[in-house]
């Protein structure tokens, strides 16, 4: 149930994005205290991103997840900037992570909802 979706426009080869993909996998779990096995995680290249007017490398978080509290958003932005800082270099003042609590019967899995 939980979903991240990062987005970058450092070029990530295929094994570093697999990487990246794995280790976030991980983190969403811990982070959030829920199985790994409903955990998905997209790794995108964008090249035409920019933030503060600058092409300097970046990312984009998006969480989303039935049941997200507020009270673990900081822990997880810590987790994900320190993630992304030790596997791709990108300064945690380069990333932005926007936090989603879906509603169960907003979110579809197995022929029905949750």
């Amino acid at each position: 149930m939980p979903f991240l979706k990062i987005q970058t426009n450092l070029p990530l080869d295929a094994a570093r994005a697999r990487s990246l993909a794995s280790r976030a996998s991980a983190t969403v779990a811990a982070q959030l205290g829920k199985p790994e096995r409903y955990v998905m995680v997209s790794v995108e290249h964008n090249p035409a991103m920019q933030f503060a007017g600058s092409d300097a490398p970046l990312a984009y978080l998006e969480l989303k997840s039935i049941g997200l509290p507020e009270s673990i958003t900081a822990a997880a932005s810590r987790a994900f900037c320190e993630l992304l800082t030790e596997t791709a270099g990108i300064d945690p003042e380069r990333v932005y992570i926007e936090f989603s609590n879906a509603p169960r019967q907003m979110w579809g899995w197995n022929n029905g909802t949750f």
